[in-house]
């Protein structure tokens, strides 16, 4: 998988002299497994007056960040991960100037975390704080696509597994996938998590590798189904649900996941019978805006 950051370029509720938005580039290591302690990863921030936004910028700030992770010994990334959408052009535009491949992806946990302390305990301390909500531009409406058909499970179904069952996580035998720490949710928190079984396993999870999985949820209206969200826009769905029944389990589901702080997870396997996991990946469905 190699190193993964996590990039936000975005305006931020701080007003300089000119009463016009400072802007921010924030890059962090990314929470790839369930041993990351988050307080240890690297962070670095930059404040950007607003007449500065741009790719050179953004290319500038990437590699101060890179230089200063490695005079710490910390590896430069890999690649980079980023979720928001109206900002893809610039931020695509100044990666590929910084020679870092980068991705939109809405799995952005550390992100989301440092971004959530810092609009509690930084900005509002700092000079031309404001209320005023930042400008946004709200990503297009899903439009689930149907999975290949090469690649469609035979069976799924839900389980669920205690957060205190996710401990000794780096044991499993899986093939595909990641993990992210779960030190928030206490032990005995129900995990809901969707496992899907089909003969071509493998073919499935290395697909499901390469589309950033930010995580699954229940589309209700004239065609309820399960739907897996991945990137910054996309949607496949997993599976129909054509009964009452198969629809009221899965609402059942929805409602564990918003017990859990949204952390849930899906697993592909050969069977039911299986002691191995072609692929697993834990999930959180985060509020990012």
């Amino acid at each position: 998988m190699g190193t993964v950051w996590e990039l936000d370029f975005y305006s931020r509720p701080v007003l300089d002299e000119n009463q016009k938005k400072l802007w921010e580039v924030l890059l962090c290591e990314g929470l790839v497994d369930s041993q990351t302690d988050s307080a240890q990863t690297f962070r670095y921030s930059q404040f950007v007056p607003s007449s500065e936004v741009n790719s050179i910028t953004l290319k500038g700030a990437i590699e101060a960040a890179i230089a200063e992770a490695t005079s710490q010994g910390i590896m430069p990334p890999s690649r980079i991960r980023f979720f928001r959408y109206q900002m893809q052009n610039m931020i695509l535009r100044g990666c590929e100037e910084a020679g870092v491949p980068a991705r939109p992806s809405r799995r952005t946990m550390a992100l989301h975390e440092w971004l959530r302390d810092r609009n509690q305990s930084v900005y509002p301390q700092m000079e031309g704080y404001t209320t005023a909500p930042s400008p946004s531009v709200a990503a297009p409406p899903p439009n689930p696509q149907p999975l290949p058909d090469a690649l469609l499970g035979q069976k799924w179904a839900f389980v669920t597994l205690e957060a205190a069952a996710f401990a000794d996580l780096p044991e499993w035998d899986i093939g595909f996938g990641e993990t992210f720490p779960l030190a928030d949710l206490v032990a005995n928190t129900p995990i809901p998590g969707l496992l899907i079984f089909s003969p071509r396993a493998t073919a499935l999870a290395a697909w499901m590798s390469g589309l950033e999985i930010a995580y699954w949820r229940i589309e209700a209206g004239k065609n309820p189904a399960i739907v897996l969200e991945t990137g910054a826009t996309d949607s496949w769905i997993l599976a129909g649900l054509p009964n009452a029944k198969l629809l009221s389990e899965a609402q059942a589901f929805e409602a564990a996941k918003a017990r859990a702080s949204q952390v849930h997870f899906i697993g592909v396997q050969t069977s039911p019978e299986s002691e191995s996991f072609a692929g697993f990946w834990l999930l959180q469905e985060l509020p990012l805006g």
